[in-house]
């Protein structure tokens, strides 16, 4: 697969030297001291900060690979049909070169490493009482990293991921679900397909999304637009689809300062484009959409041959964004008039 993402660059987004940073993380440590920092506390931001340098340190040689985060149940068992889902989709995305990062124990996690083999697995074990050790398709790889803190973890899991699947779960599969949806509805991450996928025949995830349509949704505490930042399904080939189709035209997005840029393989057509400004044109804050070449800002020549979609998103419509997206994949509005696709 060709380059994805560049590696980190020596300034960051905003211009600010690798130094300057080092030197603000140094001063804020310092400020510990002086605010009179418990020692408790001083032990869970040096855990918290060594787990992250670890993670980034592990996790840097692939930057330039898609990945997709799976979660689900360290307790189901391989006979059961939940398994075999995650095996098929774990064997069909690494036969994409995609790498496929799991919590690292049994259950669906060791299903969706065995499906994708050692060599395309990566892992973000959590070290707990019980269920601590890693699953034997990843125990000893250099892909694996050991994490105390389930909050630095799930940095990792969002951070890293290209897309997310999740799969029948408990405690934990829930909160790393809503939490990745949250990220995206408050545009706190880059945009990502999620799918959330049942066993065959299941309703799991069909019970958690009639809880969203009629609770959350009737109740007025989200907007009909955020039920596009996932996909229901059970069927394994439909969430192999969404998540490679999700690819299809749109690479990559970026802010430069007022304005987003969606980085596309391929130029829409003057009728899109059109369509585009007329149905979108209620998540712009001014302007239209335009089409360009890099912006001097990007410094990013790796991408230069890739059209940009730039406008003046409002920030807020993140639901209708992923519907643009989607539109732009496609090729036509078919995707914003159908709202949700549910198999």
């Amino acid at each position: 697969m060709a380059d994805e993402r560049k590696p980190a660059k020596s300034k960051s987004n905003k211009g600010v030297d690798v130094g300057d940073l080092v030197e603000r993380i140094k001063e804020s440590a310092e400020k510990l001291v002086s605010d009179g920092t418990s020692r408790g506390d001083l032990k869970l931001l040096s855990r918290a900060l060594r787990e992250l340098r670890y993670g980034f340190k592990v996790f840097r040689p692939y930057r330039r690979r898609r990945k997709v985060t799976v979660f689900g149940s360290a307790r189901t068992h391989e006979t059961a049909p939940a398994y075999a889902q995650a095996v098929e989709f774990g064997k069909a995305m690494a036969e994409k070169n995609w790498l496929v990062v799991t919590g690292a124990a049994s259950g669906i996690m060791e299903a969706g490493h065995r499906g994708a083999g050692r060599e395309n697995s990566m892992g973000l074990n959590i070290m707990l009482p019980f269920e601590q050790e890693a699953n034997p398709v990843i125990l000893g790889d250099e892909k694996l990293v050991n994490m105390k803190y389930f909050f630095t973890r799930k940095v990792m899991f969002v951070k890293e991921c290209d897309a997310v699947v999740c799969l029948p779960g408990g405690f934990g599969t829930l909160d790393e679900a809503l939490e990745v949806l949250t990220l995206l509805q408050t545009g706190k991450r880059d945009m990502v397909p999620v799918v959330l996928l049942d066993a065959p025949g299941s309703d799991y995830w069909q019970m958690f999304d009639d809880f969203i349509t009629k609770r959350l949704l009737r109740d007025g505490m989200i907007s009909p637009q955020d039920l596009a930042l996932y996909k229901l399904t059970d069927d394994c080939q439909f969430a192999i689809n969404e998540v490679l189709e999700f690819y299809k035209v749109y690479h990559s997005m970026r802010y430069v300062r007022n304005k987003l840029l969606l980085r596309l393989q391929a130029r829409p057509s003057d009728q899109l484009m059109s369509e585009i400004n007329e149905h979108f044109h209620d998540i712009l804050n001014q302007g239209d959409f335009q089409l360009s070449g890099p912006l001097p800002e990007e410094d990013e020549p790796e991408l230069a041959e890739l059209t940009r979609l730039v406008f003046h998103f409002n920030r807020r419509s993140l639901g209708k964004l992923r519907l643009l997206i989607d539109c732009l994949n496609a090729g036509s509005l078919e995707p914003a008039h159908q709202m949700r696709v549910i198999h």
